[in-house]
């Protein structure tokens, strides 16, 4: 920042020259939001940790929240109303990483329907449950699937709002695929992306207990069959 650029909010005029007051006072709330931010990491990686240990039915507390974190009770009512709030924020930033993991995956394609196939693979196997006893950062625990489905039935509104980043990209994919004419034209992009998603969601969490099945999960088998569900209702015939 230069002497010369003002601080936003500032009732100064643009062109005045900022006085050194105003550098230290932003300077002292760039530490302050840092501080913030880093004690908000904290309490999420927390979060996130406990999560990949919690089994079904057994969700962790605020305090061992807040124990796991190394920070006070005090400190986490300063950032978070309650535990809902919390769990919100998780689903946020489990919502948002997925995007930019997927946003990296389909960057690897150079073709509309390239790019479309792989971001239907690739968030099917995000989709499908950790392994019991290996908890992995990159697919939903139950405590936090459990929470999934709850905000979708009881939070439509929240549970849209988190959904942004990642139905915002695939609306985008299906933009370019349709550009290019690979997917049927006239089609909803925004419905239809809320449509594939929730079959693939739907079909990793769900699928072998509707049909019965007790075989070992074949991740890359389901993920090149719900490509062919998906792709049989949009793409235009070859």
């Amino acid at each position: 920042m230069s002497a010369e650029t003002p601080v936003a909010g500032s009732s100064a005029p643009a062109d005045a020259p900022l006085r050194r007051r105003d550098l230290a006072v932003a300077r002292s709330l760039d530490s302050a939001r840092l501080r913030s931010e880093g004690r908000v990491q904290r309490f999420l990686d927390a979060g996130f940790e406990l999560l990949a240990r919690a089994e079904s039915g057994k969700e962790f507390t605020v305090q061992e929240v807040v124990d796991r974190s190394g920070q006070s009770l005090r400190s986490f009512y300063q950032y978070f109303a309650g535990k809902h709030e919390l769990l919100l924020a998780l689903f946020d930033e489990a919502i948002r990483a997925t995007a930019e993991r997927l946003e990296e995956q389909i960057a690897l394609e150079d073709k509309a329907l390239d790019r479309l196939h792989r971001f239907v693979v690739e968030y099917y196997r995000m989709c499908l449950p950790a392994p019991k006893g290996r908890p992995s950062k990159n697919n939903p625990t139950p405590v936090m699937a459990e929470f999934c489905h709850q905000l979708l039935t009881s939070h439509q509104a929240e549970a849209s709002r988190a959904f942004v980043p990642l139905a915002s990209l695939l609306e985008n994919v299906l933009d370019e695929a349709a550009e290019a004419g690979v997917v049927r034209p006239g089609l909803l992009h925004a419905q239809v992306a809320g449509v594939i998603l929730s079959t693939i969601m739907f079909n990793a969490a769900y699928a072998p207990t509707i049909s019965g099945s007790e075989e070992p999960r074949d991740g890359d088998r389901e993920a090149k069959e719900i490509w062919k569900f998906v792709s049989g209702g949009i793409v235009t015939a070859s």
